[in-house]
């Protein structure tokens, strides 16, 4: 598997694992603090998005370091990289908060 393929993945499972670690975690600190478990969920990753594209792309500044070299320099194919990276970082954090709204479905159903 190339660097390029393999770097993807990463970053989609680290933004994923982001939103559905920190959600998870907000639950079980409502729940220890006597506040409602799930909107706890559902607030912390609604609001957690887009640092967790930022977590899973290392920081912000190389990410905008390779885009001025493509701009600037002329380097295409590095703005396209780190166009796929962002995309598949947001595709995580997207998949983690689609997560933390299918427990929330989950828990609607049950209590019905």
């Amino acid at each position: 598997m190339t660097a390029f393929i393999s770097t993807l993945i990463i970053n989609f499972f680290i933004a994923l694992g982001v939103m559905v670690g920190a959600s998870l975690f907000a639950g079980l600190a409502a729940v220890i603090s006597h506040h409602p478990p799930v909107k706890t969920m559902v607030t912390v990753a609604d609001s957690l998005k887009i640092w967790a594209v930022a977590v899973a792309l290392g920081g912000t500044f190389q990410s905008i370091e390779a885009l001025d070299q493509g701009f600037f320099r002329g380097d295409i194919r590095s703005v396209a990289k780190e166009l796929a990276y962002v995309l598949a970082a947001l595709a995580g954090a997207n998949a983690g908060f689609n997560f933390i709204m299918l427990i929330k479905r989950c828990g609607q159903a049950w209590s019905d």
